[in-house]
């Protein structure tokens, strides 16, 4: 009888090693999938994070040039002497240049960020401010027409914003 009691605490004992060894496995893995699901999960929420905050960006400077196209808009419509127009047009030619500027640092984040057709819209913003600048340039030389083309200028430019905030929008939400 003590051979088989010898045998019966062997067997209960080493089913208690193999069940405990096991239930470790599967704890250690399931901590392990658990791990991986937080890290894809908190990826997200960063990439999610920091496009959105580059959209916001890039949509908040459009709105300035957007501002300053204003502006230029209002030196033509108040009319005046040509004389009296090139100093105001020329200040706001260099604040263009400076917003331009910060434009371009935005989509140059965008296109790290993406995707790749958001990056795409942000570029063709870009691309809208060259007609409104080169007719601003154009008045300031002296071309009668400038002022007619750059008002021409606006829509389109306009619509790539709006271009730009539906892809944006899009990208935020497909995350």
């Amino acid at each position: 009888m003590t051979d088989s009691a010898l045998w019966i605490s062997s067997l209960t004992a080493g089913t208690a090693v193999l069940a405990s060894w096991v239930t470790s496995r599967g704890t250690a893995r399931a901590a392990r999938i658990q791990a991986e699901a937080v890290e894809r999960t908190q990826r997200t929420v960063r990439v999610s994070e920091a496009r959105r905050a580059a959209y916001v960006s890039l949509i908040e400077q459009a709105h300035k040039m957007a501002e300053l196209y204003w502006k230029v808009s209002d030196v033509f419509a108040v009319g005046g002497t040509r004389s009296e127009q090139i100093p105001a047009l020329k200040e706001v030619q260099v604040s263009l240049r400076e917003e331009y500027g910060k434009l371009r640092h935005f989509i140059w984040v965008i296109n790290l960020e993406g995707p790749d057709d958001v990056a795409e819209a942000a570029e063709n913003l870009r691309l809208s401010t060259r007609p409104p600048y080169r007719a601003l340039t154009a008045s300031i030389a002296g071309d009668a027409c400038a002022p007619a083309d750059f008002d021409q200028c606006y829509a389109p430019f306009w619509q790539s914003v709006l271009a730009f905030v539906s892809a944006a929008r899009a990208a935020v939400h497909d995350l």
